[in-house]
C-alpha cells in the first residue's frame, strides 16, 4: 500500500488544479501486472455511483463532502456508510466499496489479501488531517496530560484524578472498539501495543465516546478533533489540539485520514476524489471541522 510523504500536500496546493493533487498524492498505481482484469471485474457496476464504507471519524466528513459534491454533480450518487476502518477494509477486500475511509494506515496482512482478491496492492489517498483529541468532562480541571500519565491511565496503572494533579475521583476509561482505526492508533502510539486496562469501557463510535464522557465527571476518552466541542480537549505534552498545532505537526497525536481503493479510478469515483483534493473538497474539509492539506482561502 503506497503511502506517500508529507511533501505530497504541499505540492498539491501549489499545483491550484483539482485534480492534480490526486496525480501527485499517487505517482502510480501499486498493481500486479497483467492484473488489470481482476479488479475491472469488481468494480461499481454503476459508473455514476460511488461506494465509500469504513471510518466512523470520517463519517461526517464523507457525508460532507458527499453533499457539497452531489450539489454540483447531478448525475453521480455517493453512497456513504460506517461501521469502522475495518468494515471498510473488509468491504474493499471483498469488492463491496469502490472507496474505503481509514483512520490508519494498512496492516500488511490486509495489503496481501487486497492483492490476492483483487489483484492489486491499491491505492492510498491522503484526504485530510485529524487531531486524535483526549477529551475529559468539561468540569475536570485537568487540563493537560504528558503521554506517558496517557498510557498510565489507559492500561489501568493510574486509576485515580489525584495522581494527574485532579480530583480525588476514580478515572472511568472511555475506549472504541478494536474494529476502530482509532482504537488501534491509540495503542499504537500512546499505549506502545500494550493493552487497554481490564476496566475500560469500549463504545461503537466516537459520538458514544462523546456522551459517555460528557455523563461522567471522571471520565476520560479520545477521538477525532471535529467532535465534542462541548468537551475539554487535553493539551498533550502541553501543546493544545488545534488545527495550527496539527499542521505544523507539534501535536504529537496528529494523523492523516485515507482513502483506499483496489486498483485505478475511473468514473464517478476519480471525479470524487479529484474533486476531493482541490480547493473546494478541501474547504469543505475545514467547514466540517478537520484540516485541510493545504491553506485554504474562502472562495
Amino acid at each position: 500500500m503506497r503511502n506517500d510523504g508529507k511533501s505530497a500536500p504541499g505540492e498539491s496546493r501549489r499545483s491550484g488544479a483539482p485534480g492534480r493533487g490526486f496525480l501527485l498524492l499517487l505517482a502510480g498505481i501499486l498493481g500486479a501486472a497483467g492484473c488489470a482484469g481482476t479488479a475491472a471485474e469488481r468494480r461499481s457496476p454503476n459508473p455514476s455511483i460511488a461506494r465509500v464504507v469504513g471510518s466512523d471519524t470520517m463519517e461526517p466528513l464523507v457525508h460532507a463532502w458527499s453533499e457539497a459534491f452531489m450539489k454540483t454533480h447531478a448525475d453521480v450518487s455517493v453512497r456513504v456508510e460506517g461501521g469502522g476502518t475495518r468494515r471498510g477494509i473488509e468491504a474493499l477486500i471483498d469488492g463491496r466499496t469502490d472507496l474505503c475511509a481509514a483512520s490508519r494506515t494498512m496492516q500488511a496482512n490486509e495489503v496481501k489479501r487486497l492483492l490476492d482478491s483483487r489483484g492489486f496492492l491499491g491505492l492510498s489517498i491522503l484526504t485530510a488531517k485529524d487531531a486524535l483529541s483526549v477529551y475529559v468532562h468539561p468540569e475536570n480541571p485537568v487540563t493537560g496530560l504528558g503521554l506517558a500519565e496517557l498510557k498510565a491511565i489507559f492500561t489501568g496503572n493510574i486509576a485515580n484524578w489525584k495522581e494527574v494533579g485532579g480530583e480525588d475521583r476514580p478515572i472511568l476509561i472511555v475506549s472504541r472498539q478494536p474494529n476502530s482505526g482509532t482504537y488501534h492508533f491509540f495503542r499504537q502510539h500512546v499505549l506502545e501495543a500494550e493493552r487497554y486496562g481490564e476496566s475500560a469501557r469500549t463504545e461503537p463510535n466516537t459520538e458514544a465516546v462523546v456522551r459517555a464522557v460528557r455523563a461522567d465527571r471522571g471520565a476520560i476518552g479520545y477521538g477525532g478533533i471535529a467532535f465534542g466541542p462541548d468537551l475539554r480537549h487535553l493539551s498533550i505534552e502541553g501543546v493544545a489540539p488545534t488545527q495550527e498545532n496539527v499542521r505544523n505537526g507539534t501535536y504529537p497525536l496528529s494523523r492523516y485520514l485515507y482513502l483506499y481503493a483496489a486498483g485505478p479510478l475511473e468514473g464517478a469515483v476519480q471525479s470524487f476524489v479529484d474533486w476531493i483534493l482541490s480547493d473546494e473538497g478541501q474547504r469543505v474539509a475545514a467547514d466540517a471541522g478537520y484540516i485541510p492539506l493545504w491553506d485554504v482561502a474562502a472562495p
